[in-house]
């Protein structure tokens, strides 16, 4: 069963975006679906190096903790995706 929006949301409200924005970073939702899920990291993220590392150790595990089968996608850049929507 694939996870609500809600809970998504809520994985990145208070679990990713913090942990992003204690780096200088700053997180946005460019997608939302139940089995789908596009982030874009800017700021300090942009360009970053470690960017993908926190993509594949920090995201996609927290994400997949709530929605097993959901694909993840994070983009990184200093031009954020139209429409994407900052995560406070």
């Amino acid at each position: 069963m694939p996870a609500s929006i809600d809970q998504l949301l809520k994985v990145c409200r208070e679990v990713i975006a913090p942990l992003v924005r204690a780096d200088g970073g700053e997180l946005y939702i460019v997608a939302v679906e139940p089995d789908h899920l596009t982030l874009h990291l800017a700021g300090a993220c942009s360009g970053c190096p470690g960017a993908m590392l926190t993509a594949r150790a920090v995201i996609e595990p927290a994400v997949l903790a709530v929605a097993p089968s959901a694909r993840v996608v994070v983009t990184n850049g200093m031009r954020v995706p139209d429409g994407a929507s900052p995560v406070q």
